[in-house]
């Protein structure tokens, strides 16, 4: 999933962000942005499972819980998400 996924990461359209090297900044947008898809709580436990596990095939159900969220939230539309 990641190796599809690299080169298909957006850059920030905010210039400050683009040039910043202010890792606070760069953290702060972030989170933002997490908090704003309305799925921070799934997405935290989806990490916290690859965190501990370093394995995403063990977090199957995270992800999947994680995906149903983003997709209740209508965060498919808004940022233009296809299935694989």
């Amino acid at each position: 999933m990641t190796s599809q996924m690299s080169g298909k990461y957006r850059k920030s359209r905010d210039p400050k962000l683009q040039s910043s090297k202010d890792p606070t900044l760069i953290v702060a947008v972030r989170d933002k942005r997490i908090f704003s898809t309305g799925c921070s709580a799934e997405q935290a436990k989806m990490n916290d499972c690859y965190f501990d596990k370093k394995d995403w095939r063990t977090c199957r159900k995270e992800m999947e819980i994680f995906r149903e969220c983003w997709k209740r939230q209508g965060n498919d539309q808004r940022t233009e998400t296809k299935d694989a």
